[in-house]
């Protein structure tokens, strides 16, 4: 069997049983535009408010849709012992896992441009940078995915997932520059920031909304490939470590 055969298999199939069914893409539209309407609707439409709101709105809907999802495919079929048929197939590991989680980056990336649609009827979003904008999408959310992955392969049920990944995604929501810069954080909590991928592609997305950011973008993204990497490479020795014999 040629490994990618068997990786756009096993992407297809993910993509049928979990992601394209209707409560998964009704939530997918639902939630950013939640999120959307509560931020833009009640702020006003100005382009100012945009360049505030957009790049939050739209790394929330990432996180929380590739986290969410993720925490369902990977620990549902472990619990099933269905996964433990992939693993016993000939393909890389590497290959398998990457598989599994393509899915969840697609949904994610998918849902971050729902807020950018419904914005684009409120205001002129032309002075976007779209250049850097949309490769730090993509990076949230292999992050995003990468970290639910991270949280799916340590525990055993699906709750213990959802109550896990509340303890990454709620700190990260207030301290990585969402909605508010992370120069009013309190003294002790700013060291904490950089800690979280999360703050590196926030950066990114301000700095292409509305031209603010604390570094340049190519490091950013530098720092948010590094966060990828170290993360598949843990749920890899986590997955090796716990579910191999």
């Amino acid at each position: 069997m040629k490994p990618w055969i068997a990786f756009w298999n096993i992407l297809a199939k993910d993509m049928r049983t979990y992601y394209l069914k209707p409560p998964n893409i009704s939530w997918g539209i639902i939630f950013p535009l939640a999120w959307t309407g509560m931020f833009f609707i009640k702020t006003g439409s100005g382009l100012e408010r945009i360049g505030t709101i957009l790049p939050g709105v739209v790394a929330v809907s990432i996180l929380f849709g590739t986290t969410s999802m993720l925490a369902v495919t990977v620990t549902f079929e472990k619990k099933n012992r269905s996964f433990e048929r992939l693993l016993l197939a000939p393909i890389p590991l590497e290959i398998l896992m990457l598989a599994k989680t393509s899915g969840a980056i697609i949904m994610g990336s998918v849902n971050a441009f729902v807020p950018i649609a419904m914005a684009l009827f409120l205001t002129d979003l032309s002075n976007v940078f779209w250049g850097a904008f949309i490769p730090a999408v993509l990076m949230i959310a292999v992050a995003s995915t990468f970290l639910g992955l991270f949280i799916a392969v340590a525990v055993s049920e699906v709750f213990e997932a959802q109550t896990f990944s509340n303890f990454f995604r709620f700190p990260m929501i207030f301290l990585c520059g969402l909605f508010f810069p992370i120069e009013r954080l309190p003294m002790l909590l700013k060291p904490l920031a950089y800690v979280f991928p999360l703050t590196y592609g926030v950066d990114v997305l301000h700095g292409a909304v509305h031209g603010q950011h604390r570094m340049p973008f190519a490091l950013d993204l530098v720092i948010l490939g590094g966060f990828c990497v170290g993360l598949f490479a843990l749920s890899l020795y986590n997955i090796k470590r716990r579910w191999i014999k």
